[in-house]
C-alpha cells in the first residue's frame, strides 16, 4: 500500500499524462498515416519508404541508450528528467511540422528530404520521450501507484490517438481543400503547436520523488551489463517489439483496407439507405476502437490487481490477436462484424498499453534490488528503442508487402494486392501479437514479488539517508 508521501495527486497524474497526449499527436499520426502520406501524398515508392524506416533504426540503436545514459547522469534544479521536457518541447513541435512539408523536389530529393526529416524527428522523439518515460519510474517508489499513473498516462495517450483519428484528416481537408499536401502541412502545424503547450504543462506539474542512493556510481559498462542480465526487462523488451509490430501493422493498414477492400458502401438501416464513403467508415472504425481502448485502459488497474500485470498483458494481447486474425475471412459487406471485432480487440489493447510501461518501471526496481544501482532512464531508453524498432520494422514490413503484392496508389488493386492488404490487416499482426504473448508467459515478477522488492528498497534508502 502506498504511503502518503508516495502518493501522486490527481493534478500531478493528469499533468504527467498530458505528456503522452503530446507525444501521441505525432506517434499515432506515424502509425496510421505516415506510410500513406509518403506513398500517396508525397509519391515516394513503397520500397524507398521501407529503406527510410529501416536505415533510421541503426542510428536509434546508438542514440536511444546514449540519451538514457545522459538523462541518468543529469542533475539540475529541475531534477534529472524534467529539464528535457522544458527544453525539448519547442524543437519537438517544429520538427514535427517540418516533417510534413512537401517540397517541390525531384524524386531523389523527396526521398532525401523524407529521410532527413524523419530521422531528425525520431531523434527529437528520443530526447523528450526517454526522460518522460523515466520520469514515471521516479514519480513514486510504489509499484501499484505507478500502475495508476500509467493508467492516467495511457488514457491521455489514447485521447491523443482520438484527436489524431478525429481531427487530422478533417484538418487536412479544411486547410488543403484541393491541395492535400498543403493540408497535411498545416494540419501538423496545429498538432505541433498543441504538443508544445502540453509538454510544458507536464514539466510544470510533476515532481521526481525517487532518488538513487547517495553513494551510487554509474559506470557505463556496469549499467549496460546490468541491463542485459535483467531477465524481466529482456522479456518485456522483446515483447514490446512484437506488440508494436501488432499495433502498427494493423493500424497502418486500416486506411488501405477501407480504401481498396471495403470501399464506399451503402447500408440499409430502419428502412432507409445510407451512403458511406471509405473515409467516413475509416474514421468511424478508428474512433470506436479508440473509445474502446480508453475504456480498457481505465480498467487496467482493476485487472492488474486481480490477476497481476504480466498475466493481464499476455491475456488481453492474446484476445486482441485472435480478433485481429479473423479480419482475413471477412467480406467487404461484413461491416457489422468488422466493427464488433474492432471494439473487442481495441478494448483488449487498452490494458496492454498501460501495463507495458508499468512493467518497465518494475524492472528498474528489480535491477536496483539485484545490483544496488539504479539506471531508470537507460532502461526506459533501450525500452523506447524496442518500441521504435517495432514501429520501424512494422512500417518496413508493410511497405515491402505492398511492393511485392503489386500495390499501385490510387488505382483499383489486383487480387494479389488486395490479399496483401487483407493479410496486413489480419494475419501478420496477429502472428506478432501471439509471439509477444508467448514471451510474457515467462515473465517472473508477480505482484507479490514486487511488494517484497519495494520493502527491501525502502529499507536500503532509509539506511543511505
Amino acid at each position: 500500500m502506498a504511503q502518503p508521501a508516495d502518493r501522486v495527486s490527481l493534478k500531478e497524474k493528469i499533468g504527467y499524462s498530458l505528456g503522452d497526449t503530446a507525444s501521441n499527436l505525432f506517434f499515432q499520426t506515424f502509425i496510421f498515416f505516415l506510410l500513406y502520406f509518403y506513398t500517396d501524398v508525397v509519391g515516394i515508392p513503397a520500397a524507398s519508404v521501407a529503406i527510410i524506416f529501416l536505415v533510421g533504426r541503426i542510428w536509434d540503436a546508438v542514440n536511444d541508450p546514449m540519451m538514457g545514459m545522459l538523462a541518468d547522469r543529469t542533475n539540475t534544479r529541475f531534477g534529472k528528467f524534467r529539464p528535457f521536457l522544458l527544453y525539448g518541447a519547442l524543437p519537438f513541435g517544429i520538427l514535427g511540422f517540418i516533417m510534413f512539408i512537401t517540397p517541390n523536389l525531384s524524386m531523389q530529393g523527396k526521398v532525401i528530404y523524407a529521410f532527413i526529416t524523419y530521422n531528425l524527428m525520431m531523434m527529437m522523439y528520443t530526447v523528450i520521450n526517454v526522460p518522460y518515460s523515466a520520469l514515471m519510474g521516479v514519480i513514486s517508489p510504489n509499484a501499484q501507484e505507478r500502475t495508476v499513473v500509467s493508467s492516467f498516462r495511457f488514457v491521455a495517450a489514447f485521447v491523443g490517438q482520438f484527436i489524431v483519428q478525429f481531427a487530422v484528416l478533417w484538418l487536412v481537408s479544411v486547410f488543403g481543400k484541393d491541395d492535400e499536401a498543403a493540408g497535411w502541412q498545416w494540419a501538423m502545424a496545429v498538432m505541433g503547436g498543441l504538443a508544445v503547450v502540453l509538454w510544458l504543462v507536464t514539466f510544470a506539474s510533476t515532481k521526481e520523488r525517487v532518488q538513487p542512493v547517495k553513494e551510487q556510481k554509474n559506470p557505463l559498462k556496469l549499467d549496460l551489463a546490468d541491463l542485459f542480465k535483467n531477465i524481466p526487462w529482456v522479456l518485456i523488451g522483446l515483447a514490446t517489439i512484437f506488440q508494436l509490430l501488432f499495433n502498427v501493422i494493423k493500424g497502418g493498414s486500416v486506411v488501405y483496407y477501407f480504401k481498396y477492400f471495403v470501399q464506399d458502401q451503402q447500408l440499409s438501416l430502419l428502412g432507409s439507405t445510407f451512403s458511406f464513403s471509405f473515409k467516413s467508415l475509416t474514421s468511424a472504425f478508428l474512433l470506436l476502437g479508440t473509445a474502446a481502448t480508453i475504456l480498457g485502459a481505465v480498467m487496467a488497474n482493476i485487472f492488474s490487481k486481480a490477476f497481476g500485470k504480466s498475466r493481464c498483458y499476455y491475456g488481453f494481447l492474446g484476445v486482441a490477436a485472435v480478433c485481429t486474425a479473423l479480419f482475413y475471412v471477412l467480406k467487404p459487406q461484413d461491416l457489422v462484424l468488422m466493427f464488433v471485432l474492432q471494439i473487442i480487440a481495441s478494448f483488449a489493447v487498452g490494458p496492454v498499453s498501460v501495463l507495458q510501461w508499468a512493467i518497465y518501471t518494475d524492472t528498474a526496481d528489480y535491477s536496483e534490488w539485484k545490483t544496488g544501482r539504479r539506471a531508470t532512464a537507460l532502461i526506459m531508453a533501450v525500452s523506447l528503442f524496442a518500441l521504435k524498432l517495432g514501429i520501424a520494422l512494422a512500417g518496413t514490413f508493410q511497405a515491402w508487402v505492398l511492393k511485392v503484392s503489386g500495390y499501385v496508389p490510387d488505382m483499383p488493386q489486383s487480387a494479389t494486392a488486395l490479399s496483401g492488404i487483407k493479410s496486413l490487416m489480419s494475419i501478420f499482426p496477429a502472428i506478432a501479437g501471439i509471439i509477444a504473448v508467448v514471451l510474457m508467459i515467462f515473465y517472473p515478477l508477480s505482484n507479490k514479488k514486487m511488494i517484497q522488492i519495494e520493502k527491501d528498497l525502502l529499507e536500503r534508502r532509509k539506511k543511505s539517508d
